[in-house]
């Protein structure tokens, strides 16, 4: 029986467990914090737990009045303020709850199929590939003991955790990483998001709909630097009428606390004061003092171990899925890539990672769902492709609800029409780039999703509609 040890229990660790315990394999998952990982314990449950409670803020909010619904305004103070406030105290409580409870049904889930689950820190043992071609694992317990394991294949997934600027070191209080601010119990006054990237952006719209007074301070010309252009303009403009204060090319040079206040200080000498200050300024792989580079696993500049597409490092028997890899820091691609680590590993049939078919979404206000080729890759000649972009104010369901802001954009090949690519800015976009990311995985062409029902009256209806224009815009193109 093969023997896969994976060092890790986050989406890449716990998928690879269950490919592997399938096709047979005995399988030992050695993970320190908790199955799930940061995606669930710290990230990505947590974090868009408390974005659903700030969209429910938000949606009602900028929606209400158009709508009919009335507020009253009159009363006691505690009466009004049971309709239109938040006890963050609660939500926090509530955002660790479920994601515990997601921990604790995913190790169920690996357990019930067989895997066993140690509680420890992984490495890689110093002596290298074994003369049968297995692999040594140590196992740090936390009660100081070493355990020695053989794996014929091992997996790391051992994740990322946020980056620290030496010059603005986290407090837990006042001075916060993404992973902090789960302990706070009263909402932030005035909150200082430093980094406008996708996490700056997703924390900063939240709290601004629970209530806090927000700056984000960007470094770059725009919030969202790496996002479709169109999409990055219409979420920074829905973000300053909302009142936020985003304080575009204003690099962060340093934060300090004094007393209960923050102050932090941007590279030309200006001062931004707040209560708090959330520091998202990116990750850094949890690859040292793993002994990768002694096992011959090739890391890059940054950390991050370096894989091929079907998750493979550079030592044999040796493959890495996930943030530690930097290739696409999703949880669907970490999962995907251990997956795919797995049958490679296993010799089940296995289709190398695609990144031009992995849908991504930015859980802002409106949301930004993306998959396949962007403006960017036809700006640069990277993709030959024709574009549509339909407003969504002229969609009949907006109107119905109220969205003024969002948009539906496809991307199809001149001479075929098929659909390359795509863009959703829109309430639950999570939720509608799918029929779009089964055209590009699919190779559909505009015709053929223009030709799908739709619901009438329905937001999707601007995917066929932007699909139907291309199309005729294909055949002008074509005649003339």
């Amino acid at each position: 029986m093969t023997r896969i040890v994976i060092i890790g229990g986050g989406p890449g660790g716990y998928e690879a467990a269950l490919v592997a315990a399938q096709l047979g394999a005995e399988v030992t998952v050695v993970d320190r914090d908790g199955l799930g990982g940061s995606a669930v314990l710290t990230d990505c449950v947590p974090s868009k737990t408390l974005i659903a409670t700030a969209e429910v803020m938000t949606t009602f909010d900028s929606s209400y009045e158009e709508l009919g619904i009335t507020v009253a305004q009159d009363g006691p103070a505690e009466e009004r303020d049971k309709v239109i406030g938040v006890d963050l105290g609660k939500i926090n409580r509530r955002v660790k709850r479920l994601a515990i409870a997601q921990s604790h049904d995913i190790t169920q889930s690996v357990t019930r199929a067989g895997v066993t689950v140690l509680r420890g820190r992984g490495r890689l043992g110093a002596g290298g590939q074994a003369v049968d071609g297995s692999r040594e694992v140590l196992v740090d317990a936390p009660d100081g003991t070493v355990q020695s394991l053989r794996a014929d294949a091992v997996l790391i997934a051992t994740g990322a955790h946020p980056r620290e600027l030496p010059d603005a070191q986290p407090d837990g209080e006042r001075i916060l990483t993404w992973t902090q601010v789960y302990d706070l119990e009263e909402l932030p006054r005035e909150l200082i998001v430093v980094g406008s990237g996708v996490t700056g952006a997703e924390f900063a719209g939240a709290y601004q709909a629970l209530g806090s007074k927000v700056t984000l301070v960007s470094s770059r010309d725009r919030v969202l630097p790496g996002e479709d252009p169109d999409a990055a303009e219409v979420l920074e403009d829905v973000f300053r009428r909302r009142g936020m204060n985003v304080m575009s090319r204003s690099r962060a040079q340093s934060a300090k606390r004094i007393g209960d206040r923050v102050e932090v200080i941007l590279a030309d000498g200006t001062v931004v004061e707040g209560t708090h200050c959330l520091m998202a300024v990116g990750s850094i792989p949890n690859t040292a003092e793993m002994g990768l580079e002694e096992a011959g696993v090739k890391l890059n500049d940054w950390g991050q171990v370096q894989v091929d597409r079907v998750s493979r490092t550079s030592a044999p028997g040796v493959y890495a899925a996930g943030d530690c890899t930097g290739v696409f820091m999703l949880a669907s691609v970490a999962a995907m890539q251990g997956r795919i680590a797995m049958y490679h590993a296993l010799g089940d049939a296995v289709q190398p990672l695609n990144l031009k078919t992995v849908a991504s979404n930015v859980f802002t206000d409106p949301e930004i769902a993306t998959v396949g080729y962007t403006a960017a890759d036809v700006e640069c000649g990277k993709m030959d492709a024709v574009e549509v972009k339909l407003p969504l104010r002229g969609n009949p369901r907006a109107k119905m609800q109220g969205i003024r802001d969002g948009f539906v954009k496809l991307f199809c090949r001149p001479g075929t029409g098929i659909v390359v690519g795509g863009v959703v800015v829109a309430p639950r976009a999570s939720e509608l780039i799918h029929s779009i990311s089964l055209a590009v995985d699919a190779n559909l062409t505009v015709e053929q999703v223009a030709s799908a029902f739709t619901v009438y009256p329905s937001v999707s209806g601007s995917t066929a509609e932007a699909a139907r224009q291309l199309h005729i815009r294909k055949r002008a193109e074509g005649e003339s």
